[in-house]
């Protein structure tokens, strides 16, 4: 839990590294996996709308920390407000547009991203590791 805020610019990667695993979770999850296998799995919906939570998350604090870097991810906007569907409209979300995102727009936004951290990575230090992407600074 974070106890105020730090005046440290986080590293734009951390984020995206966050939503890069969690996109790639949503894609294991679905692969091989029908539109009539996610409306009567309740376990495989819990877990695509948590990882897709985690995406609009990580994203929405990379715009807030690094809007130069965040206003390059294709619908942003739209990213960000699916997961505020998905968390507050929990009772009105399309199971159909669910899945379309997760065998449409997931793999478009891990190519994205994927091409953004390359990116980054040809600019900046070496990407943090892992287990040093959550410190206390978060």
């Amino acid at each position: 839990m974070r106890s105020g805020s730090s005046s440290m610019r986080r590293d734009p990667r951390v984020h995206l590294l966050d939503a890069l695993d969690a996109s790639r979770a949503i894609q294991t999850f679905a692969a091989g996996r029908t539109l009539d296998d996610y409306g009567h799995d309740r376990l495989l919906r819990s877990a695509t709308d948590r990882e897709f939570e985690i995406v609009g998350e990580a994203l929405n604090r990379l715009r807030r920390d690094d809007s130069t870097v965040a206003e390059r991810i294709p619908g942003l906007a739209e990213i960000i407000g699916f997961r505020n569907v998905l968390i507050h409209g929990y009772d009105i979300v399309d199971r159909e547009a669910v899945w379309k995102a997760i065998m449409v727009e997931i793999p478009v936004l891990v190519a994205s991203i994927g091409g953004l951290l390359a990116e980054l990575d040809a600019m900046m230090e070496p990407r943090p590791r892992f287990e040093d992407r959550h410190s206390a600074t978060e």
